[in-house]
């Protein structure tokens, strides 16, 4: 199949924002042709947005998606493709029939406490609720938790919630899983603390589109890299001996040889109201155990800079549930355990090995991301493993 292809000089597996920036790079500063695959059918990865016909909203498909960074190289990159929103992200919990603002801050102490501590008083409060564990080392996450903020705000607010995350009890969780539980002690609830903040103007998938807006990058979708009917697939690519950046995971490039690195993935369920506005905000979450879901979101809240172009009657929310990926499902966060770091350790030394070949990306090295670090490892790896591919 592959023997009358005429090869690019880069092939991109994975059209996320990895794959993108390093198509967009070589490009620009190697005058490369470059040709990207993705088995969806879509471009944008996990941060693929669509509009909704009945509501106007922007729809983020695999859950919400954030912008914010206090990289200026990264920041500086990414407007040159988008313009942004002055967005600043803000969520709200729902326990026990009440609405209280995270992350946990000094508002939704004394509204939980139903007091009005200063500071030092707050401080000195969670200080003595987490003293039963004091001075002990906690070997789960239930314990850990305790000791950090104290019981009351810790069943309140992270037990169950993470039980939902994980479908684990938490107490049979490692108390590595959190290492610490911020805790605010004045009334700032914005999420993030980054410089930078917002959420592209016209959308995540107009931004995509114009980094790879040149007639050098081709792309083809629905196209996977493992099945050898299609020409831009593994083996041929190896054998013409052409440099291939691959953004899969890790574990799949290698027909999984060492056992499956394992991942949580999360389920979405729509429901649809007849009202403008059902939240006020456009994330939820539910830390209670009654509530199956862990979060909420409500689109049409992260920009009502729209307002004009939305149907005013109508409201579009997602539940999302989580639980253990299995082959097949799509892969969101790493477990991370210390089986997996040791697993993903022995595919990394596999992923160094192969010629031509550069791993990138959340599920090619294993790592959760935000997308300011994605954009920031994807240029990093091109100056310091791609370029030296492809330079002429």
């Amino acid at each position: 199949m592959a023997e009358n292809v005429q090869y690019p000089d880069l092939v991109i597996v994975g059209a996320g924002l990895f794959g993108l920036t390093v198509a967009q790079q070589a490009v620009e500063r190697a005058g490369a042709r470059v040709h990207i695959i993705d088995v969806r059918d879509h471009i944008g990865g996990n941060a693929y947005s669509y509009f909704d016909k009945e509501t106007g909203a922007e729809i983020h498909k695999y859950g919400a998606h954030l912008f914010h960074t206090s990289n200026k190289r990264v920041w500086e990159y990414v407007n040159r493709f988008t313009e942004f929103t002055n967005y600043v992200h803000r969520v709200y919990a729902t326990h026990d029939g009440v609405v209280y603002p995270l992350p946990i801050n000094l508002g939704t102490i004394n509204q939980f406490f139903g007091a009005s501590y200063t500071p030092d008083e707050a401080r000195k409060l969670i200080e003595e609720q987490a003293g039963e564990l004091a001075g002990t080392d906690p070997q789960n996450l239930n314990d850990k938790g305790i000791q950090l903020i104290g019981r009351p705000l810790y069943e309140a607010f992270i037990k169950n919630y993470t039980g939902k995350q994980w479908q684990t009890d938490p107490a049979d969780l490692p108390a590595d899983i959190i290492k610490r539980l911020p805790v605010r002690f004045n009334y700032d609830n914005r999420y993030f603390k980054d410089t930078w903040e917002g959420l592209p103007k016209d959308g995540y998938t107009a931004w995509m589109e114009r980094m790879i807006d040149d007639p050098r990058i081709t792309v083809s979708l629905k196209t996977d890299f493992f099945d050898e009917s299609q020409p831009y697939n593994k083996k041929a690519l190896l054998a013409a001996g052409v440099p291939v950046v691959y953004t899969g995971p890790v574990d799949r490039y290698f027909d999984y040889e060492l056992g499956d690195l394992k991942w949580r993935t999360v389920d979405f369920k729509e429901v649809r109201y007849d009202e403008d506005d059902h939240f006020g905000c456009p994330v939820m979450n539910y830390s209670d155990a009654d509530v199956p879901y862990t979060r909420a979101i409500e689109f049409k809240n992260f920009n009502p800079e729209r307002y004009d172009s939305q149907n005013h009657e109508k409201t579009v929310v997602w539940e999302e549930y989580s639980r253990f990926a299995e082959r097949g499902d799509e892969p969101y966060y790493p477990i991370n355990t210390d089986e997996d770091k040791a697993l993903y350790a022995r595919y990394a030394e596999k992923a160094a090995a192969e010629p031509k070949v550069v791993f990138g990306g959340r599920l090619g090295t294993y790592k959760y991301y935000d997308m300011h670090n994605v954009i920031d490892t994807a240029l990093t790896a091109f100056d310091e493993q791609v370029l030296p591919l492809i330079a002429k």
